[in-house]
């Protein structure tokens, strides 16, 4: 199971919500329900694809538009296409065949001026997509629905399959199924899109198709709805529609909790290790709480620092400074991840060679902290100790030995002689006074 590839993936919505024939009353959800969807499915985070490979046909009348459009997203997905329709289903008699209404589509002639299902199930079969979805949120009308959705579920969707697709249809029996009163959404797309916002509790940590269609096919039975229909064909079932956001409520903590136990296990000395767990840890983060979730980021912080720790500061650097663009971007200069960030960023800095530029990181910094924090905080005074070691190394003494006589005198006030900060503060300062560097 896996999340379609965004870059080589298309989407293609098609929705009419305004209709000149009088016979085919206007369906104003339906313009909500296209724009939400399509906001959905090209969501940063969450999403399916980026927005430009999202093809949003909205209460376009003319067919030959709908028709190229469709057929240039068509040609450019290799991964997934999915087809998605909402409007009035119409068919045509003496077969009934299935069309799909656009604006200017007449009821009593449909095969004139809508969107054959036809034409459309061919293209799609003509789609070198590894993937295809089709799903239709229409509904039929009067005799047409008795004579084409009797019998059962395979009967009622045969004349919907598309071979290696899988085709999902909300199966709704007449105009006033598509909408509840009070709902801003069709009935059917409105339940897909609160999966894909909330997602499923106890479900997987990847929805597909088959577990959204399974879940809406029960819930929407019980509210005494339209049941949707299915038919699939080949392995398009097992590919994921996105993240289950009620599985990243769980999977949390339970993160958080191993992030807790890889810093303990680099604190103990084995920061190869933790650099591993943390990276695994990371990439379950990205997946399932997003790139910009605060627990990302702090684990991306943790990772990049563990780096160091296991001696490659000059990699843990090169993560810190994109680290702290996003923290700036995202939490501001204040906030004590960034100012954390910037203190990670000087040490491993310092660590990869480069003395003058942590140097002059840390002074910035001190005077930041002081600012935030204050003069005694001991995120403060850690800083003042690291500006001070740096400057051991460059051999400037006199400073380094002035700030570790005044870190002293406040660490031991603060934390006492026996504390093991106070106690390095005291050795740094000993060093320092020797006029030793090491």
């Amino acid at each position: 199971m896996r999340l379609p590839d965004p870059h080589r993936s298309r989407v293609v919505l098609i929705g009419a919500s305004q209709y000149s024939d009088p016979e085919l009353p206007d369906l104003p959800a339906v313009h909500r329900t296209i724009t939400d969807l399509a906001g959905v499915l090209t969501d940063q985070v969450y999403g399916v694809v980026p927005e430009d490979h999202c093809t949003v046909l909205l209460d376009d009348g003319d067919l030959r538009t709908v028709g190229k459009r469709l057929r240039a997203a068509i040609a450019e997905a290799e991964d997934l296409l999915l087809v998605y329709y909402a409007g009035h289903g119409l068919t045509a008699y003496p077969r009934g065949d299935l069309y799909l209404s656009l604006p200017d589509s007449e009821f009593a002639s449909p095969e004139f001026s809508a969107l054959e299902y036809d034409k459309l199930r061919q293209a799609v079969l003509d789609s070198t997509a590894s993937n295809k979805l089709v799903i239709l949120d229409c509904c039929f009308s009067g005799r047409a629905i008795t004579d084409t959705m009797a019998g059962g579920e395979g009967a009622e969707i045969a004349q919907l399959e598309v071979a290696g697709t899988y085709v999902l249809t909300s199966a709704a029996r007449d105009q006033l199924a598509l909408v509840l009163t009070g709902e801003p959404h069709t009935a059917f797309s409105g339940r897909l899109m609160r999966l894909l916002r909330e997602g499923i509790v106890g479900g997987p940590e990847l929805l597909t198709i088959e577990d959204l269609y399974t879940w809406l096919k029960k819930h929407m039975a019980a509210e005494r709805l339209p049941v949707p229909l299915n038919r699939r064909a080949g392995t398009a079932h097992q590919l994921a529609l996105g993240v289950n956001r009620a599985f990243a409520a769980t999977a949390g903590p339970e993160l958080r909790e191993r992030h807790v136990a890889a810093l303990r296990q680099g604190r103990d000395g084995d920061w190869q290790g933790s650099s591993e767990a943390l990276h695994r840890i990371l990439e379950e983060q990205t997946r399932v709480l997003g790139p910009e979730h605060v627990d990302t980021l702090r684990t991306r912080q943790s990772y990049a620092h563990s780096l160091g720790g296991a001696g490659d500061a000059m990699t843990a650097a090169q993560l810190l400074r994109q680290l702290l663009a996003d923290h700036l971007r995202l939490l501001g200069p204040d906030h004590e991840d960034t100012l954390r960030t910037r203190q990670f960023l000087a040490v491993n800095l310092g660590e990869a060679g480069h003395r003058e530029e942590a140097v002059g990181m840390l002074r910035v910094l001190l005077a930041d902290r002081g600012r935030v924090l204050g003069a005694e905080d001991p995120h403060t005074l850690r800083t003042r100790h690291m500006l001070a070691r740096n400057l051991l190394f460059l051999g400037e003494n006199d400073e380094a030995a002035a700030l570790l006589r005044q870190l002293v005198t406040e660490r031991e006030r603060i934390l006492g002689g026996e504390h093991p900060h106070t106690k390095r503060s005291a050795e740094d300062l000993t060093q320092a006074e020797s006029g030793v560097s090491s």
